[in-house]
């Protein structure tokens, strides 16, 4: 079967390989163009890329592939495509190209938590089971026929990241079991149950500001789900302090959130929070590195007594 491969991060890597490895015919991958990284804003390729060019499959990197990329995929004539995390909305003239059609690799258990990053908004949303979803592509926003999926359940301190990786391989098996039911023709396809739907927003930096109002559980997944980007930060005397890693502490006092109620390096850093407190392990300040909270305040004496909250820094 030939197969064009769409994909951009990370996730896409397994499946990518897996094609490759299942002895699928993968005649070209579409990907992101390579964007500046770093201190030096250096371009560098996107993980999919790196795959592809390990594997030698040509690369096409169209700037947006329903605009620039229809006739390259055209040209490649594929069977089928499949996507993983690509980043881009395929129009109808793309979805008509292959002729079986597009199988996208979903993170979430379809129909809830559609959109761009279902793992960091799972998380969020304190779910304690996620799973992975084959789906046929459509012009919505993942609202294709579900094929297969598969259920897990997301560990107690499980970041974003952490999931991210556990999750990938689980879709490249996934993949191929789909494809090969549908080359057999016994794949189930069923349609989305729309009562059931539930679709989050594109993660954008500015989402990582704590709000200390909120519960410290809520503040937790809030940190794990927004590992490893765009990461959680809070304001101390006018220094952002990025916050890597917490604990929901037994019990709060009666303060105001985001009141710093402890900051010695034998007892820790523990912020009120609303109604309950949350206990800092590793946080990174401004142009330093991730650290424990208890080596940072060895080196970095924490003389404020609060944390700003979202609308008092902006009305600064």
């Amino acid at each position: 079967m030939r197969i064009v491969f769409l994909g951009t991060p990370a996730f896409g890597v397994p499946s990518l390989r897996a094609l490759a490895e299942a002895g699928h015919d993968v005649v070209g991958v579409f990907c992101q163009p390579d964007k500046p990284k770093g201190r030096g804003n250096k371009m560098l390729p996107c993980p999919v890329k790196e795959c592809a060019i390990e594997l030698d499959i040509p690369v096409y990197q169209p700037v947006k592939i329903r605009v620039d990329g229809v006739e390259d995929l055209r040209s490649l004539a594929p069977d089928l495509c499949v996507t993983a995390a690509f980043g881009q909305i395929l129009s109808q003239e793309i979805l008509d190209i292959p002729k079986i059609g597009t199988v996208n690799v979903h993170s979430s258990l379809l129909p809830k938590y559609r959109g761009s990053a279902p793992i960091n908004w799972a998380i969020i949303q304190g779910e304690t089971h996620t799973g992975i979803t084959t789906m046929m592509t459509d012009k919505g926003m993942d609202t294709g026929d579900i094929l297969l999926n598969h259920e897990m359940d997301i560990l107690p301190d499980e970041t974003a990241g952490e999931l991210t990786e556990r999750m990938a391989p689980i879709g490249a098996e996934l993949l191929i079991e789909t494809i090969r039911r549908l080359e057999e023709g016994n794949c189930p396809r069923k349609k989305q149950d729309e009562s059931q739907m539930s679709y989050f927003p594109m993660l954008k930096k500015e989402m990582g500001l704590m709000d200390w109002r909120m519960t410290a559980h809520q503040l937790s997944c809030r940190v794990r789900g927004l590992s490893p980007w765009p990461g959680c930060y809070t304001v101390m005397g006018g220094e952002t302090l990025k916050i890597w890693k917490v604990q929901e502490a037994a019990n709060g006092q009666d303060a105001v959130p985001g009141t710093i109620l402890c900051a010695d390096p034998k007892r820790g850093l523990v912020i009120q929070a609303g109604g309950n407190a949350l206990k800092i392990l590793e946080l990174q300040g401004p142009g330093g590195k991730r650290m424990a909270a208890a080596d940072y305040l060895r080196g970095h004496p924490i003389t404020v007594s609060r944390c700003d909250n979202p609308e008092e820094k902006a009305h600064e």
